[in-house]
């Protein structure tokens, strides 16, 4: 197992649990969700380079919610089409009110 450094995002993206409790291993799918939703360029890239592609693109795939622009990010990020991924297609099955 690599030695990973416990402090690799920044703190704001996490404001509201408790920081140095994260587990990084046994929380990835939050952690890769909440970096993509709340992170910048630099987080993703640590993110990437500390869970890998394959795993992001698991977490984000399957992900329940993602805002629609980071949505965008990550589709180009991991190279998949937005109709790939669990939030798209429950937004598309849950349209919200006609705005007139």
């Amino acid at each position: 197992m690599k030695n990973k450094a416990k402090r690799i995002f920044n703190k704001r993206i996490f404001w509201d649990v408790d920081f140095d409790k994260i587990d990084y291993d046994a929380k990835a799918n939050f952690v890769i969700e909440r970096v993509f939703e709340r992170g910048d360029v630099d987080d993703i890239r640590n993110c990437r380079r500390y869970y890998g592609d394959e795993k992001i693109s698991e977490a984000l795939l399957h992900a329940k919610f993602l805002p629609e622009t980071r949505m965008y990010l990550a589709s180009t990020v991991i190279n998949r089409p937005l109709k790939d991924f669990r939030y798209y297609t429950l937004r598309q099955l849950n349209p919200g009110l006609f705005p007139y």
